[in-house]
């Protein structure tokens, strides 16, 4: 296997193991909520004025998809739609207080993640950390590229 490929395994691997780990208590504590639905919770709360087309991109998820998401937390009571007085076309999203409150437990969750893996992010140096981050933001503006390219986006399925 060349560096490339092994590059790649690792990020896969990694990823994987992450989401391994950080599953059962993320289950337990957000019991009822699907990932989709919680990384909705979390985009809406990170971002002013979220609407679908805003979503779609943020998740890499089409519109479809996210107005099937959106529907549901509605119904659930934890995100309420509006519009501006200047745009009555556009639909926006916003967290109601239950919603802000799943949202503080998926927070204090990654906080608690964070926390536990600390040990091998305090021994990685400034230049380390550039070195990583470069590469990723490179990679990620290439794959950006080609998803413009084939033209895959946030159309409705």
């Amino acid at each position: 296997m060349n560096k490339e490929e092994q590059v790649k395994m690792e990020f896969r691997d990694l990823f994987n193991k992450m989401a391994w780990l950080n599953k059962t208590k993320m289950e337990v504590s957000l019991k009822g909520y699907k990932p989709s639905e919680i990384h909705c919770i979390e985009s809406i709360g990170r971002n002013v004025d979220s609407n679908v087309t805003k979503l779609a991109e943020s998740l890499y998820m089409t519109r479809g998809a996210i107005s099937k998401i959106t529907k549901k937390l509605v119904e659930k009571g934890l995100i309420e739609s509006y519009q501006k007085p200047d745009n009555k076309k556009e639909i926006y999203f916003r967290l109601t207080g239950q919603g802000e409150v799943i949202n503080k437990i998926h927070e204090d969750l990654h906080k608690e993640f964070q926390e536990r893996d600390k040990a091998v992010f305090e021994h990685v140096t400034e230049e380390q950390f550039d070195s990583m981050l470069s590469f990723m933001e490179k990679y990620s503006r290439h794959l950006d590229a080609e998803i413009k390219k084939q033209g895959i986006g946030i159309k409705s399925e």
